[in-house]
């Protein structure tokens, strides 16, 4: 049978270290120079071939999303929303999103979260989840918060061997981005998805672990050359991020986690839907709007 693939976005986490301004504003929303954050791992899923994706905010910060996004049927998706009562951490996504993803437990799943700690550059990734079962972390080659070793079989790709959380001297030279794929035991993992640190949240590590003590059940893809995880946690990170999409969009033409193109060229949607899904950014000659005239009228 062939396994159906679904995305969770966590939006719902409070974003403390870039106050004041995630006092007024979800840190979600906040732009990556000309687009909102969350348009990156929306981007991302797509890009993955995934079309069904939750959305989880916080309770009163939902009808914003809802503003932004709308149910997905413009770009061809199916985007329902729940929210996070409290940000208890990152596996409190497999607890929150536990009836949107079983809803047919006689069939495989593969399902993609990912967290708000960064963003991926859409246009660089080339991350898909596979009809395998485990989990599947996404890792770069350089020392960051969550480090991990792995026993690889090629320079792309291996088995995890160790996983550290925010170590002070990171054994490992790799680094565990904030996309992951599971399949659909996550689920089942009640002590792993109930398993609560000294700060009172689910850890994504324990889950992770729990796959990693199940033998060749957590895997890693090192994001090669030309692939990009961004931090946006701090608002020098956020400077750093938006000054590397600018430079990337305006130095090539093309646009970084446009999501009417992604949608377009998947051939989730049709060119008459790309000129009804955002009219007025179409009409106010605003960059995007033009860059999506010259896409459906053949241009790259």
């Amino acid at each position: 049978m062939v396994p159906r693939h679904e995305g969770i976005v966590l939006a719902g986490r409070l974003g403390t270290r870039l106050h004041p301004i995630t006092l007024a504003v979800s840190k979600q929303l906040v732009p990556i120079y000309d687009k909102p954050m969350i348009y990156y791992p929306l981007s991302t899923l797509m890009l993955a071939g995934i079309r069904e994706m939750l959305v989880i905010t916080t309770p009163h910060e939902q009808e914003s999303f809802r503003r932004l996004l709308g149910d997905g049927s413009a770009l061809g998706l199916q985007r329902p929303y729940a929210a996070q009562p409290q940000p208890e951490g990152l596996a409190q996504a497999f607890v929150i999103g536990r009836e949107f993803v079983g809803r047919d437990r006689r069939s495989r799943w593969r399902w993609a979260t990912t967290s708000s700690t960064g963003t991926t550059c859409p246009r660089c990734s080339g991350a898909r989840p596979d009809a395998s079962t485990g989990a599947t972390v996404f890792a770069l080659p350089r020392a960051r918060s969550r480090a991990l070793r792995r026993r690889a079989s090629s320079t792309t790709s291996g088995r995890a061997i160790g996983l550290e959380e925010k170590p002070a001297q990171p054994r490992s030279p790799y680094a565990v981005t904030g996309l992951y794929f599971y399949d659909n035991r996550v689920l089942d993992d009640r002590r792993a998805a109930s398993s609560r640190r000294a700060r009172g949240e689910l850890e994504i590590t324990d889950v992770n672990r729990a796959y990693l003590a199940a033998g060749d059940a957590l895997q890693v893809e090192v994001l090669g050359r030309g692939m990009a995880w961004l931090d946006t946690g701090t608002h020098e990170a956020l400077l750093q991020a938006s000054n590397f999409i600018q430079a990337i969009e305006q130095r090539q033409g093309l646009k970084v986690a446009c999501p009417e193109e992604i949608a377009f060229k998947l051939g989730f949607i049709t060119a008459d839907d790309v000129l009804r899904a955002r009219p007025r950014r179409l009409q106010a000659r605003a960059s995007t709007g033009t860059y999506l005239l010259r896409l459906v009228n053949g241009g790259d």
